[in-house]
């Protein structure tokens, strides 16, 4: 079963998700310059506010490379001591089959994890540290004995690369069981990929598209000066200027989830599924990427809504916009286009894998729908689609 999230907001002067240049993002779609927002910006402003809507924070991952530091200042408040510890982790990771920068004290990749990953890797730690602190003494003591050799011209065979040491069958099901995500709704969500040790790869259940303007957009920029408070009345002129990127734009933005995948990755538990998908859902549609929001405020909500919960299949509604929308009332012409462009799929494949439909719209009417389609308000919206995924 399938529920899918169809939603067209409008950003006033806004520059939410930035390229490296610092201009907000865009693609080409339909032959026109489109306004972008990254689906990464949206899954990330959603997850932000899972603890908001009815999932506990032992319910939700965390994102991380900083397992090493956290873990050890948790060894230290227990008693260990403080220079030894982050060496300590560092070899418990290395020994579970993970990279670690040993300069900056990182693991080689940002790892999605479990909320309960930190306590769980000072435990382990913790339990094994006599065999980890020799290993760390080791390991410093080979390379005390490189660095002398080197300083006094005797190291002069290129260094080999190391492999990483392949973990046995005991430290992989000791990673397995620190780096757990199976209470991890964000990560059973958006899956997990680490390229190093696929045993702890996670399928996503939920698959999130770029945000795409319904109409053509060309960036602009503002120019502005700012004056030193302290400056002598004589004195005129600004005393700093720049410019920053913006635009303005209508989005269609698209989301769904494999309820089945999400049951799957959650160890079939029903009551956290359904807790999860609420959440996943009134998220998404609360969420707004957070770039240059405190110069530009462009905090607004969906103002069209159209969800569909489905047994199969996937329809991302964006070809709706393939042609630019060119209109006084973008809004409106751009709910047209969504709700036509749905009837007519709706009308060509045929009605019989769609168990619901919920739309709504804040400020006008959803043309095309049958009345039994709409809804009022947001709490009808949700109840209505998630009764429908409880079948």
């Amino acid at each position: 079963m399938i529920l899918e999230l169809h939603l067209l907001q409008s950003f006033p002067v806004s520059n939410l998700n930035r390229d490296d240049t610092g201009q907000p993002k865009t693609a080409t779609f339909g032959g026109q310059s489109r306004a972008r927002i990254s689906s990464q910006s949206i899954k990330r402003a959603s997850r932000l506010l899972f603890n908001h809507y009815g999932l506990d924070k032992s319910e939700t991952g965390m994102r991380t490379k900083r397992l090493i530091d956290n873990a050890a200042k948790q060894l230290t408040k227990a008693g260990r001591d403080a220079e030894t510890a982050p060496g300590v982790v560092t070899a418990a990771l290395e020994h579970l089959g993970f990279g670690v920068d040993q300069d900056k004290l990182l693991t080689e990749y940002l790892l999605f994890v479990g909320s309960q990953a930190i306590d769980r890797l000072t435990d382990y730690s913790q339990t094994h540290w006599d065999t980890l602190a020799a290993t760390t003494a080791a390991k410093a003591a080979a390379k005390q004995a490189e660095d002398e050799a080197k300083a006094k011209g005797k190291s002069r065979a290129k260094k080999a690369k190391t492999e990483k040491p392949k973990p046995d069958k005991q430290a992989v099901a000791d990673a397995k069981y620190i780096l757990d995500g199976a209470r991890a709704v964000d990560v059973a969500l958006f899956g997990r990929m680490i390229a190093d040790n696929k045993d702890f790869n996670v399928n996503a259940a939920s698959q999130v598209a770029h945000a795409l303007s319904t109409h053509s957009v060309r960036n602009e920029f503002d120019f502005y000066t700012a004056v030193d408070d302290l400056k002598p009345d004589a004195e005129s002129g600004a005393d700093m200027i720049g410019t920053v990127d913006f635009n303005s734009a209508c989005y269609y933005r698209y989301a769904n989830v494999d309820i089945a995948q999400l049951t799957h990755n959650l160890s079939g538990d029903t009551d956290l599924v359904d807790r999860g998908l609420r959440a996943w859902l009134y998220s998404f549609i609360h969420a707004v990427p957070s770039g240059k929001q405190n110069s530009m405020a462009a905090r607004t909500l969906p103002d069209t809504l159209l969800g569909v919960v489905r047994d199969r299949g996937a329809w991302n509604l964006a070809n709706a916009f393939l042609k630019p929308v060119v209109a006084d009332d973008l809004m409106a012409a751009s709910t047209e286009r969504l709700t036509d462009h749905f009837t007519r799929l709706r009308a060509f494949y045929g009605n019989d894998q769609i168990r619901a439909v919920a739309a709504a719209s804040v400020t006008g009417d959803i043309p095309h729908l049958d009345a039994d389609d709409t809804v009022t308000g947001i709490d009808q919206f949700t109840t209505r689609l998630l009764t429908a995924t409880r079948g």
